[in-house]
């Protein structure tokens, strides 16, 4: 807000200010500058001066509007709060079956914890009305005095007149924390979503019920859902989780076909499941929008990989090939290296640029155990048995024979260390 705007609005509450004072000495003010002031007062949220500018309405004229808009301007500016149930009451007896005034009283007394007089206007209200303003207020005193079948039983009408989702989102709460009645809210609020435009509100609730009942299924559906209407991928983040946690990623991989997601997120799932020949196509999709070497090495990997005899001559040419591409566009990760220099070792290609290749691999990342594996058998293929023994050693001693290829090269390297005892 400019300072120029400022100094306009604080001169209107000084003007306003100084008309009140002065309408409060004389009655000459007219009746429609006095509303005009109210209403600006409203307008800036000064409700404690539109709370006299009303009270000297009504003590002008009686008419009940400016009774009731003192009131709410009561209400707002939570100040004045006693004296207008006062006023209230007071009008209430030369005006009785005002239903106006009920439904003033009611917010009034909970304003000032007054519950059970809430109640009971709460209770005359029913009895005189079935409108939707009427069962909200009511259902909000039967809220406050812990009566939440009662609460919920107005709320439902509401409901069944209106569909309108804050009702719905109250009844869930209602339901969940107070009646034991968690799955029939999740029931309520799923066809909701089913039917009616939700906000994000109605799906976070559902979320949160879902996993109080550890309902996986439920929640998937509910990511599922949320990723359609926003195309955020943290749900697809999500949903993986909670597939993995099912020991199922055959359906996010066919949810995100049907989505035609090609992201890295899809990628990996198919390197997960196996499924080679889409990752190379992905493989192939991502280089040529990037031009990235490393979708060269990666598919230099998945071509091994998927490969049925993996001592096919042609097969590895061209892995091999991939690999050194992608050294020459400029792709140094160590992950790549160490699988092309692994590659060169292990088929007897050239097993002192595979050393090479293992060596750059382990200067990014010194301790890494995969790396230093490579390096020995390395050793072993040119017949160094004493170093790739030491070397092993500490790969034994670290991460024992939980995987088959570590003891493979174990029991290889110690074949071949004559010297070791």
């Amino acid at each position: 807000m400019s300072r120029y705007r400022i100094s306009i609005i604080f001169s209107i509450f000084l003007i306003l200010n100084t008309s009140i004072l002065h309408a409060k000495k004389t009655v000459q003010v007219s009746e429609d500058t006095l509303i005009m002031q109210a209403l600006l007062f409203e307008e800036y949220h000064s409700y404690e001066n539109a709370y006299e500018v009303y009270k000297k309405l009504f003590d002008n004229t009686g008419k009940a509007i400016y009774l009731f808009r003192e009131v709410a301007a009561s209400l707002l500016g939570r100040k004045y709060i006693q004296e207008s149930i006062l006023r209230l009451k007071a009008w209430d007896k030369e005006h009785p079956d005002t239903l106006e005034v009920s439904r003033l009283l009611i917010p009034l007394y909970l304003s000032v914890k007054e519950v059970n007089n809430a109640q009971k206007q709460a209770e005359y209200l029913l009895e005189r009305s079935g409108e939707f303003v009427d069962l909200d207020l009511a259902s909000n005193s039967f809220l406050y005095a812990g009566e939440f079948k009662r609460a919920l039983e107005l709320l439902s009408k509401m409901y069944e007149m209106v569909p309108n989702e804050n009702v719905l989102l109250k009844m869930a709460e209602i339901m969940d924390e107070f009646t034991g009645e968690r799955k029939k809210a999740i029931q309520l609020l799923e066809t909701h979503r089913r039917i009616n435009i939700s906000s994000r509100d109605i799906y976070i609730k559902l979320l949160i019920l879902h996993q109080k009942e550890k309902d996986v299924d439920g929640m998937i559906a509910i990511y599922k859902a949320l990723y359609e209407l926003e195309k955020d991928e943290k749900y697809l983040s999500k949903i993986i989780d909670a597939y993995y946690y099912k020991g199922d990623i055959g359906p996010v991989i066919s949810f995100l076909e049907k989505h035609h997601y090609q992201g890295l997120l899809l990628y990996d799932l198919y390197k997960f499941k196996k499924e080679f020949s889409k990752a190379l196509h992905l493989a192939d999709t991502f280089y040529q929008k990037d031009k990235n070497p490393k979708w060269l090495a990666e598919k230099g990997i998945l071509l091994f990989e998927s490969a049925e005899d993996q001592n096919d001559t042609d097969m590895i040419k061209r892995v091999l090939f991939y690999f050194q591409k992608a050294l020459e566009e400029g792709n140094d990760d160590s992950l790549y290296l160490n699988y092309y220099g692994y590659t060169l070792i292990d088929k007897e290609i050239d097993i002192e640029k595979g050393i090479k290749m293992i060596e750059k691999a382990l200067f990014q990342q010194p301790r890494n155990s995969y790396y230093i594996d490579s390096l020995a058998w390395g050793y072993y293929k040119l017949g160094k048995c004493e170093e790739a023994r030491v070397l092993m050693q500490g790969i034994v001693d670290e991460k024992g024979f939980k995987e088959e290829e570590i003891r493979r090269h174990w029991e290889a390297i110690k074949a071949c260390d004559k010297g070791y005892k």
